[in-house]
């Protein structure tokens, strides 16, 4: 369900407004909407068109059949079985510093204490429950690709991303969802050959939510490219 007069944004438009939304309205979004943001995303660069990964979109009792698995993994204590490394192995200092500044922000807006554990691990363990949208949407890659093909299917991500932006609609990437990539697997009984790259809530955001707020920083454009021969 699209917003009534919504005004499609420019793609620039769209990439300065998108942000990690973790609070949504309970308003479902329609099959059509979703298989059009699908479609957006498969038109993404892809290398020799190998058009590599794959979506599952979950509305209703399927997707929380999903999140009370994985609510219940957690609860018995069961071992996180990450398919593949997303951070650095060894965080630099200076990623470390980002990634920090990104939780600090996030909870203060929430009210966590920077000492209060329980807060803060109660409001990651909403990762798993695609906080609340009321689409998720969980992304898989074969095993065999190699790492460009990682590549391609973020590219495939960003343009999802940027359609449901065009939308009036808001999202959240949730790599957390590769920490239980086993309970993913047997929930959906997804093919062996499959990784789960990671989850995406998708739905329309609560303006009031107090975690919608923040807004992470990005590096100016100096700090990470250079400009030669103009």
């Amino acid at each position: 369900m699209e917003a009534s007069g919504h005004r499609a944004p420019s793609v620039s438009e769209a990439l300065a407004q998108r942000r990690s939304v973790r609070g949504f309205l309970p308003e479902p979004v329609t099959r059509d909407t979703v298989e059009a943001i699908l479609t957006d995303a498969r038109r993404a660069p892809s290398g020799a068109n190998l058009q590599p990964g794959r979506f599952v979109a979950l509305t209703g009792s399927p997707l929380k059949a999903l999140s009370d698995a994985l609510a219940e993994a957690i609860a018995d204590g069961r071992p996180q079985v990450a398919q593949y490394s997303y951070f650095p192995k060894k965080m630099p200092p200076e990623l470390k510093a980002r990634q920090r500044a990104a939780g600090y922000a996030l909870y203060e807006a929430l009210g966590i204490e920077k000492r209060d554990l329980d807060g803060r691990r109660r409001q990651f363990d909403r990762n798993y429950r695609f906080f609340d949208a009321p689409v998720g949407i969980v992304v898989t890659i074969d095993k065999a690709m190699g790492k460009g093909c990682f590549m391609d299917l973020g590219m495939a991500i960003m343009a999802l991303l940027a359609s449901a932006e065009g939308r009036g609609l808001a999202t959240c990437g949730l790599g957390a969802l590769a920490h239980y990539g086993d309970v993913v697997h047997e929930a959906l009984d997804l093919p062996e050959d499959e990784i789960v790259v990671c989850g995406i809530a998708l739905g329309r955001a609560d303006t009031d939510h107090p975690a919608n707020a923040v807004r992470t920083a990005r590096e100016p454009l100096e700090v990470f490219a250079e400009m030669r021969g103009f």
